[in-house]
């Protein structure tokens, strides 16, 4: 059976993000989905200095070990200011130093959502640009704008966002 992994890129406990990818997983049909919460991953903030003093955190190889291990990606990202929040940045630059490529060409669902209109847009964008360089495999991308009005009870209550999200798991799943 596939084994995937899904997370949100942020370190909220009350997430939407998190919300967003516990639903999108729950969709996926016979793969074992292991769902992540960066808080179990915690990480000094990066610096060349800290790395040269101590090496890479312990955190960070089990982080990456997980990507290598699974067969795709669901990833939810989380804006700050129009970009990856600190959380989720800091994770990245620790595991690009183990590994440049680190998303070893799996898979990947990437999405977002926010409370407002443009539902994580911004860092989408941004996402959509640098995975690549390491060597992500998008190959879908779910927006869910205005979380508060279109998910509720733990689902999309919009049936032209859930339609929408189910195509893009499908063909998710159809890459695995």
């Amino acid at each position: 059976m596939k084994k995937i992994i899904a997370f949100a890129g942020s370190n909220s406990k009350q997430s939407i993000n998190k919300e967003l990818v516990k639903y999108a997983s729950s969709l996926l049909k016979n793969i074992n989905v292991e769902i992540l919460d960066l808080n179990d991953f915690e990480l000094p903030i990066y610096g060349l200095d800290y790395e040269k003093d101590y090496g890479i955190p312990e955190n960070a190889h089990k982080f990456l070990e997980r990507i290598k291990l699974s067969d795709g990606i669901i990833l939810s990202l989380a804006e700050h200011n129009g970009a990856y929040t600190t959380a989720f940045k800091n994770l990245f630059d620790w595991m690009t130093r183990i590994e440049g490529k680190t998303f070893f060409n799996k898979p990947m669902l990437l999405m977002g959502t926010s409370p407002g209109g443009r539902g994580g847009a911004s860092v989408l964008e941004i996402a959509q640009k640098r995975f690549p360089y390491h060597d992500a495999n998008i190959v879908e991308v779910f927006s869910l704008p205005f979380f508060g009005n279109n998910f509720a009870d733990g689902k999309i209550v919009d049936e032209d966002f859930n339609v929408q999200l189910k195509n893009s798991i499908q063909q998710f799943q159809n890459n695995l």
